[in-house]
């Protein structure tokens, strides 16, 4: 198999499927939108039998990301192996654990979703989880931004946060979203109950959906001029509150 290590790239329809028939944990796959060999058509299907993300994409975006022979498919292996977020809470309940979430919804920026998992990892979290599209890669940067902590967080991909908040209300999360348009100061909020953070990207913040299907909500005051945090240090500040908390 033709495989990019200073990317992690795999790329080539034959490569590509024995990747998806042996296992391999692919972040992504983008395949060309104008593709319609029987071959595509089964690497499409497989990644929908594995829950695999796949857009679809110009040739244009896929000569940016390598000059190879790509047959108009490249696919981002994942460094981690994805965890089922609905085995892992019933897990940490049984090991008699107050469970300590935190829900990313749509934060792209490799950088800062590195520097979040390393302080979630030094601030006890047990589970982080994303939604499979509107995330940000898992690549060698996230690895090196996150110093290495990504390999003893568990990273929970779903399908959308829409379908797994009421799976975590029903398991007893009490859900806190994190948004400046909430009339709570982040401190107020009872972290000693299970807990699970979310926290939205920069631009657009968390869905609204998501903010009214949570518990409750809560802001981080801001005194300056500036409008809004940097998503990474702002899930810094809440999620050491909830360490205060329950010290």
């Amino acid at each position: 198999m033709e495989f990019e290590k200073k990317t992690d790239l795999l790329f080539g329809i034959h490569p590509i499927l024995e990747g998806l028939a042996s296992g391999e944990t692919f972040d992504k796959i983008l395949i060309l939108n104008s593709l319609r060999t029987p071959q595509s058509k089964q690497i499409v299907t497989l990644a929908k039998e594995k829950g695999i993300t796949l857009n679809k994409v110009p040739q244009q975006k896929l000569d940016r990301i390598t000059r190879k022979n790509h047959q108009g498919v490249i696919a981002f292996i994942a460094p981690i192996e994805f965890e089922n977020i609905e085995n892992l809470v019933p897990e940490i309940f049984a090991q008699g654990k107050n469970p300590f979430l935190l829900i990313l919804d749509r934060i792209s920026d490799v950088r800062n979703f590195g520097a979040i998992i390393r302080t979630a990892e030094c601030a006890g979290v047990d589970a982080i989880i994303i939604p499979k599209k509107g995330s940000a890669q898992i690549n060698a940067e996230t690895i090196k931004t996150s110093t290495g902590a990504i390999f003893n967080m568990p990273i929970c991909k779903v399908s959308g946060l829409d379908s797994i908040i009421p799976f975590l209300k029903e398991s007893g999360i009490h859900l806190v979203a994190c948004t400046e348009k909430s009339d709570i100061n982040y401190t107020q909020v009872d972290y000693t109950l299970p807990i699970g953070i979310i926290l939205g990207s920069e631009e657009s913040g968390i869905a609204i959906s998501n903010i009214t299907k949570s518990n409750s909500s809560a802001r981080l005051p801001l005194m300056g001029k500036t409008e809004s945090l940097n998503v990474s240090v702002a899930a810094g500040i809440i999620m050491y509150e909830v360490v205060r908390q329950r010290s």
